[in-house]
């Protein structure tokens, strides 16, 4: 019932900066938390950073300091703002939504490739 689709993937050298998209629509039942977690090729996907519905955020340590979450309440958007991009963070990055019922949706996910 609820689709998430990301944008703002892509190649960029290291120390480039990416924002990326994430559109929720259809029913949604008030958004508790919407996030971001990326999966490198062969390792499990692991949480990125998550914002509640009241503005807290919670970052995981190798991203601290370099990017940043933000969400548009209004359009169900929330971005992650990426600087000082390094080789280690490529990786496909999925949107994630839980909803006040705790019902958890993924998008399908956006490559992000950075080179060194």
């Amino acid at each position: 019932q609820v689709q998430l689709v990301e944008s703002g993937g892509g190649l960029v050298q290291a120390g480039s900066s990416l924002r990326l998209s994430c559109v929720a629509s259809g029913r949604i039942f008030n958004i508790r938390t919407m996030g971001w977690y990326r999966q490198a090729p062969g390792k499990r996907r692991d949480l990125v950073a998550t914002i509640t519905n009241g503005g807290s955020t919670n970052y995981a340590d190798s991203v601290k300091g370099r990017f940043t979450i933000s969400r548009d309440n209004a359009k169900n958007t929330v971005y992650l703002q990426m600087n000082s991009l390094k080789p280690e963070d490529t990786a496909v990055y999925y949107c994630n939504l839980v909803d006040r019922f705790t019902y958890e949706y993924w998008g399908q996910g956006t490559q992000v490739t950075v080179s060194s």
